[in-house]
């Protein structure tokens, strides 16, 4: 039956409402007011800006995974790999022993390699942690090590300036109340509600995610200031984990009621509020996938290898042109890249990694200019044939990073009255510049016939006297 016509019932007025209908739920969904309902705090953009400053200036960091993992050295994940059992895992808690463990000598590597900030894995997913927990008995200074090994790398790394993170893993394979999931070790041959039901029998996650919460609470109170905390990872589904097996929105407010200042990545499953991610975290993509990550704030982490934990046997290591595009192409796309060194269980990075990192040491020294502060160019600045362009919006200066190494002559499209100088980053040595024949708004840059001592050299335009 109709309703009567009467006040609030009018033809005329339910067509046009037929009509802007579809525009009124669109302006809803994209209104600013509805992303006030959604938001875990009060920080505005402008506060989060400034908070986030010193991370997007300085553009690079070393992750370092390191748990028990180390000692059986093939992947941090073998826990899960091999479907190993608490009990077959106790023999790598009785031998862990780092007596090679030298917090200091890690961090002057990391600071002569130009990264400025640096992650620890505090607990990676075998439960382990690193540091002296007073909620497990499952830690470092219950091994062979006694030590606090965290405590030992935040002074060390705050000692050579670098900023300090922590990795913490949300998933926990020990603990006895985690719940067994699809990336459990003992998860069931095959998924079924019933083989959960039974292996889940006596664990309860509203006690572990209590534990969750005690041992983020515990690193943000006992350490000082930590300036990034890495959590690790949601994964929803019917078999899988997410925001409420965490109790991510009450643990993002005890966070930033802890450390206001600290910068928190996107894993905790809480896309969907406007302030429950920092920045977005792209792994073990290629250099041509970061590109699509333009215009967002977001971190590349990388291995060195195919492996974040220490791993004997894998040889699948990064070239040092492989690493330094990553690092370069970050930057030209407007990210950070934080790369992975994986230690062994003497508590050294092997020969591998330190030459990986010695590497890097000599690049940085001569071209970190290009790196910090800089983001991608602007538009007006086409990319000249096989280069890539980093840009910083500060001191106005362009860097051209020469993947191929034009001898004699490089062309830079449509450059003429952009630019008014040009060197070599590497010595600040001219380079002279003139219009091109073919093309008068081109330019055509003049290269020695030698190129510099560097995998990828690097020109700086300065674009405007500061």
């Amino acid at each position: 039956m109709a309703p009567e016509p009467g006040p609030f019932f009018n033809p005329q007025k339910q067509n046009m409402l037929k009509r802007i209908a579809p525009l009124l739920i669109a302006l809803l969904f994209t209104s600013p007011f509805l992303s006030a309902q959604k938001r875990i705090g009060n920080e505005t953009a402008e506060q989060k800006q400034k908070r986030m400053e010193w991370w997007t200036q300085d553009r690079f960091g070393m992750f370092i995974h390191w748990g028990l993992y180390a000692l059986p050295a093939r992947h941090e994940w073998v826990k899960n790999h091999e479907r190993l059992t608490n009990a077959d895992y106790e023999k790598y808690f009785k031998l862990f022993n780092p007596d090679l463990f030298d917090p200091a000598a890690w961090a002057k590597k990391a600071k002569a390699a130009g990264m400025r900030y640096a992650v620890l894995t505090t607990k990676h997913h075998e439960g382990f942690n690193l540091f002296d927990s007073q909620f497990t008995d499952y830690k470092a200074t219950n091994t062979p090590a006694k030590r606090d090994l965290v405590k030992e790398f935040v002074e060390a790394f705050r000692a050579e300036g670098i900023k300090v993170g922590f990795y913490y893993s949300l998933i926990d394979w020990h603990h006895p109340d985690y719940t067994i999931d699809e990336v459990h070790p003992q998860r069931p041959l095959v998924d079924s509600d019933s083989a959960y039901a039974r292996l889940n029998k006596g664990r309860d996650m509203a006690i572990y995610r209590k534990y969750l919460y005690n041992e983020v609470t515990e690193l943000l109170t006992k350490y000082g200031k930590i300036d990034i905390l890495w959590l690790d990872f949601s994964f929803p589904g019917k078999y899988g984990k997410g925001r409420d097996d965490w109790g991510s929105v009450d643990l993002m407010k005890q966070i930033r009621k802890l450390q206001p200042g600290i910068i928190v990545d996107n894993r905790l499953d809480l896309n969907d509020y406007a302030d429950g991610v920092d920045f977005e975290t792209p792994e073990q993509v290629s250099p041509k996938e970061l590109e699509k990550y333009r215009g967002k704030t977001w971190e590349t982490c990388q291995t060195f290898s195919g492996s974040w934990g220490y791993y004997r046997d894998e040889n699948t290591w990064k070239t040092h042109r492989q690493l330094l595009d990553l690092l370069i192409t970050s930057v030209s796309n407007g990210g950070n890249l934080l790369l992975n060194v994986g230690p062994t269980a003497r508590g050294e990075f092997d020969s591998r990694a330190s030459h990986a990192l010695d590497s890097l040491s000599h690049w940085m020294h001569a071209n970190d200019k290009s790196i910090y502060g800089c983001t991608y160019a602007p538009a007006a600045f086409k990319v000249p044939e096989n280069t890539k362009l980093t840009y910083n919006p500060v001191t106005k200066r362009l860097y051209v990073h020469l993947f191929e190494y034009p001898s004699g002559r490089l062309v830079l499209p449509g450059y003429k009255g952009k630019i008014k100088y040009a060197q070599f980053l590497n010595d600040d040595s001219e380079l002279k510049y003139k219009p091109d024949p073919a093309n008068p708004d081109d330019l055509v840059l003049e290269l020695p016939e030698k190129k510099p001592d560097y995998e990828i050299p690097v020109v700086e335009l300065v674009t405007e006297y500061k």
